[in-house]
């Protein structure tokens, strides 16, 4: 399949429609930079990125050149997890794309993974209708998953987000090792985002959302039967991805790109929810005002946070607000908004953990859980979730209560075991260098949480408690901030050129969140 352009671009007039908040003053933010960053301190990362890189040629198999899932904190090649997802191969490509612009590995190996990769994939089993691969395969064969190695049963499932990711990836190595450019475009060519694309969830009456994905056949859980734009019949998830600032914003900046999500779905999600007591099940009441993009009115509302007023991802978590950043240049095209927004994230995050719940480390975001399995923390007050991803093991939750609708049930509660994980610090480092910097040192040295592959996947503050394994998703965001960084902005450049450029660029310039210090001072990385 082909790509199916859908709507052309509208005119990029911004209008303020209505006020429903005091206006802040000018919050005009210094553009984020890693100069602050000394020497020592990249001589240092350069270590980090050398052993991040050694977790990825343990987990990856030899012959197929797919990477597991994850593996155990000692390398060995038997503790491999026996599954992998088109997220996790897309991060060991764009991390293959760094270990070579880092000149960890040569321009000789690169290339002879990213074929090996690239050959793999262009045989696996994939939805021919949608181009789109599924969730589950086993990394030593490539064949798809119908039931893990535990012996879970699997229904076969297409992720929008996994598929964005991926289709990420695909967009760097393509740009950034030509040599095997004709094999990525190929598998890039028959991927139809439109077919996440809802374009009738409101009868047309303004732009749809992304759903989280579908299943060809129903599932044994929920589904919502539909079909595909071609008349491809299938089993959608019953729910779409409806705020702005959450990791599946990808989706719809390469929807977008490729013409296959109009430009105005960019607008369609929510930056919070009304402030109305119709939405009192918040956990805050935002403040905003409503301005209008394409035509359509957009609520800039905004959570307030110990003075600063932040758009809020779904959990809190620095996956979220900053994972879509290693590839598009947000602070650099959104001055008004992303430039404002991603600094004040970070430095809740930094208050969270150091002031407010005196863990003495910070940087919460999904990954292993030390005490078992795999768990999303977060910053509890900057997500929007009612349950919240919490930053302790205990999932203290904070409830501010919603003025004038309803009282606060938990607003200054006592924390316990803070977990953080080593990749969020690695996502702050534009944003926060220095603090960044000591946060890494401290959880090396002190918690103990480093291994022969990097840091290991999480650590918990209080009682030391460690989750010595290595995810591929983990490592592979520690890579690729570390090849922005270190690297000249190796992926955000081979990604954000071109079609998205001309597209995303204006979307995003146009934009003024309703994000700020509340007293008005100006922000900085």
């Amino acid at each position: 399949m082909r790509l199916r352009p859908l709507l052309a671009a509208a005119t990029a007039a911004c209008l303020l429609t209505a006020v429903a908040a005091p206006a802040m003053a000018d919050s005009t933010p210094v553009p984020p930079t890693s100069s602050k960053l000394t020497g020592a301190d990249r001589a240092q990362l350069t270590k980090y990125a050398v052993d991040t890189w050694k977790s990825f040629a343990a987990m990856t198999d030899e012959k197929t050149g797919l990477p597991a899932d994850n593996i155990e904190g000692d390398l060995a090649a038997g503790s491999r997890s026996g599954y992998t997802s088109p997220t996790n191969i897309g991060a060991y490509m764009w991390s293959t794309v760094v270990a070579e612009k880092l000149e960890i590995i040569g321009h000789a190996e690169a290339h002879a993974r990213l074929a090996r990769t690239l050959g793999t994939l262009s045989t696996m089993e994939k939805h021919t209708p949608s181009g789109m691969f599924y969730n589950w395969y086993d990394e030593a064969t490539g064949k798809k998953l119908t039931t893990f190695p535990g012996g879970d049963a699997v229904d076969p499932f297409l992720s929008s987000v996994d598929n964005g990711w991926f289709a990420a990836a695909l967009m760097v190595v393509s740009k950034a090792e030509p040599s095997v450019r004709p094999q990525a475009e190929a598998i890039l060519a028959d991927m139809d985002f439109g077919a996440f694309y809802d374009l009738n969830q409101f009868g047309g009456t303004r732009p749809g959302m992304v759903y989280g994905g579908f299943w060809p056949d129903k599932p044994a859980g929920t589904a919502c039967p539909g079909t595909l734009a071609n008349g491809t019949p299938v089993q959608f998830t019953c729910n779409h991805y409806d705020i702005l600032d959450s990791e599946p914003r990808i989706v719809t900046y390469l929807g977008i790109a490729r013409g296959q999500i109009p430009a105005t779905a960019y607008f369609a999600t929510s930056r919070t929810f009304p402030a109305s007591c119709d939405w009192s099940w918040l956990e805050t009441r935002p403040v905003g005002v409503t301005r209008n993009y394409l035509g359509l009115n957009v609520f800039e509302g905004a959570f307030g946070y110990r003075g600063m007023n932040i758009v809020p991802t779904w959990g809190g978590t620095m996956f979220e607000e900053l994972m879509p950043d290693l590839f598009i240049p947000e602070a650099a095209w959104g001055t008004k908004s992303w430039a404002i927004n991603h600094p004040l994230a970070v430095r809740a995050q930094i208050e969270h953990g150091m002031d407010q719940a005196k863990y003495g480390y910070w940087g919460f975001s999904p990954a292993s859980d030390p005490f078992g399995g795999y768990r999303e923390y977060g910053v509890d007050e900057i997500g929007m979730s009612p349950d919240g991803y919490t930053s302790d093991r205990e999932r203290t939750n904070v409830d501010n209560g919603y003025a004038g609708c309803r009282e606060a049930t938990n607003p200054t509660p006592t924390f316990g075991d803070g977990v953080v994980t080593p990749h969020a610090s690695f996502l702050a480092l534009p944003y926060a260098p220095r603090e960044s910097m000591d946060n890494l040192a401290g959880m090396k040295t002190k918690l103990k949480a480093y291994g022969p592959g990097g840091f290991y996947d999480s650590v918990a503050t209080r009682s030391g408690t460690i989750a010595k394994r290595y995810l591929s998703l983990d490592q592979g965001i520690v890579m690729g901030a570390l090849g922005n960084v270190l690297g000249e902005n190796v992926l955000k450049d081979a990604f954000s050129t071109g079609a998205v450029e001309r597209t995303v660029r204006p979307l995003i310039a146009q934009e003024q969140f309703g994000s700020g210090y509340a007293d008005g001072r100006p922000v900085t990385p």
